[in-house]
Order: C-alpha cells, then structure tokens, then sequence
C-alpha cells in the first residue's frame, strides 16, 4: 500500500553545494532594471509595468510589476513564481489586495526567450550531465534577482518580502527563500516541483520528470551524471536553510509531483512550517479551497495594508 508521507526519500547533498551556489550568485552582473508603465494594462486600482532586469550571463529577464493604487507606499513585496509550462499572469489580484507583486518570467518563458530557449519539454534536461552549465542554474538565479528587484524600490518595504508559487514555483520559492535567508519572510509552496528530484522519476511517468526518463533511455550510462547534477538543484538540499515560515499544501493523488516528495520537503524545512494535504486532489493541490489558505497565510506575514 502506498504510503506517501511515510516514504523516505535521500538525496545525497554534494560537498561543496554551498561554494557552487555561492560562486553563481557573485557571477551575476548589476541587475540595471527598467520599468515601464503600461496605461493599457493598467486599471482604476492597480499599475502595471512592463519590467526587465539584468541576471546570470547578463541575460535580460522580463517581469510584470504591480502597485495597488490605494495606500500608503511602502507595500509589502511579493515575487510570484511560474510553473514550468505556464507563463506568468499579470498580478493584478494580489496588488488589489496590497502588495507590490513582480511576476517574473524566467529565462526560457516566451517574453525572456531571445538568447536561452530550451522549450517545454527540454528546460528540465539542458545540459544535465553538468551541474555548471545545467540550464536551471540561470532559472534559478533569474527567481533570486527578482527579489533583489524588489529590494531596490522605494515603494517596496524591504523587511516584507513573500514568495509564492505551485508546482515549479513552490520549488523555486523554497531555493529562493534559502538563497536568500536574511530576505525572505515567508513562502507559500504548492505541490512544490524539483523536490526529491531522482526518486520522482521512479514515482511517476508524467511530464516533466518523465523529461528524464526518457533521457536516460537513450542514455543510461549518464545516469550517474544526472544524479550529480540534479543534486545541486534539489529543494530537499536548499531546505534546511530556508528561515522564513512556510506553508506547504499538497494533492495526495498528484501524479506530477508525488506527494512523497512534498512530505520530504516538508520534513527537510528546519523552520516554522505548515502542511496541507487534499485527498482526491491531483496536482492543483486542493486549489478550489486552498487560496484563502495562502491569502491568510501571506497576510499574516506580510500584513499588506499597515504601515512600516
């Protein structure tokens, strides 16, 4: 019988996984971001820019930004985080509720795909046999300058700063949040993607990890090498040095993330944490009911609405 939360995933943690991912954020150049105001996106109650920043190989990376046009600036920030194949909504809904969102649109999704364009499926295996020039180490990168984006606007309280995304986005916001501890106050994760990374293509024959797969089809003896290199990308690694709170929600009948890898994340969080499960949920991870969750969640952090 299947048992998801009791299943043990390991995933060995590379020596000098805190030099690798130190040495890629000093590599970053100046980040030289630009806003420009959209009136055509624009309505009564939120400002949309059209933003782009400088990230890892001095790629230029596109974003919307949103301001609630009620309110006193400074407003909480918030980075929202794409799943794999979707591509970022201009986040209106979360400036309505008070916060300054950037919805950023890392290398590869179509308004950031002029130099870097691996395609869908593709992203998950670029380069995978090394971990320096695997294609997620940009994307990576690309998620953790949005929020030093953030951190350069005058409108923006620096000490508020909240991650949230499913899927590729509860992956990423769980590196970022590890990436950068001294920032981040809190991350909501859905069904969180890139966790447990090896035993999910045992788990599943769904995309993306079937990306893998498939791979190791044609090339068996790069297994070893796909390993190694996922281990410096897995979100059961970045874990444990996440501070911030976080809160986790799961489908128990995900057959794109397991839910196995949810629990192991979930167990991998040294800090302040919460868990959600859905039974008979796939992987939106209990979305029709689980939103005011993360709304109640965020706010509690973030508290959009009271002054700095």
């Amino acid at each position: 019988m299947r048992v998801p939360e009791a299943a043990t995933i390991d995933v060995p943690r590379p020596a000098d996984f805190d030099e690798f991912w130190a040495e890629s954020l000093a590599a970053c150049p100046a980040l030289e971001p630009s806003f420009e105001y959209s009136p055509a996106l624009s309505t009564d109650t939120v400002a949309v820019y059209d933003v782009r920043y400088t990230s890892y190989q001095g790629l230029r990376v596109a974003a919307w930004y949103t301001t609630p046009r009620h309110g006193a600036a400074p407003y909480p920030g918030l980075v929202t985080i794409p799943g794999y194949i979707s591509e970022p909504d201009v986040p209106r809904r979360w400036a309505e509720l008070g916060y300054a969102t950037l919805a950023v649109a890392p290398r590869g999704k179509l308004r950031s795909n002029a130099v870097f364009n691996p395609g869908y499926p593709g992203l998950l295996t670029d380069n995978i046999v090394d971990h320096h020039t695997y294609g997620y180490r940009g994307f990576y990168l690309d998620v953790v300058r949005a929020v030093d984006v953030l951190l350069g606007r005058s409108d923006v309280d620096g000490d508020r700063i909240g991650l949230q995304g499913s899927s590729q986005g509860g992956g990423l916001g769980i590196v970022t949040a590890a990436l950068r501890p001294e920032t981040i106050v809190c991350v909501s994760a859905g069904a969180p993607y890139l966790c447990g990374i090896m035993a999910a293509t045992r788990l599943t024959h769904s995309y993306p990890y079937e990306e893998i797969t498939e791979y190791l089809r044609v090339h068996p003896d790069h297994e070893p090498l796909v390993a190694d290199t996922v281990s410096y990308y897995d979100g059961i690694n970045f874990a444990p040095a996440v501070r911030a709170p976080v809160l986790i929600y799961l489908g128990m009948e995900d057959d794109v993330c397991p839910p196995e890898t949810g629990f192991a994340v979930h167990r991998a969080l040294a800090g302040e944490k919460r868990l959600h499960t859905y039974p008979r949920c796939g992987h939106h991870a209990g979305l029709p009911w689980v939103m005011p969750v993360v709304e109640e969640f965020l706010a509690g952090h973030l508290k959009p609405g009271v002054e700095s």
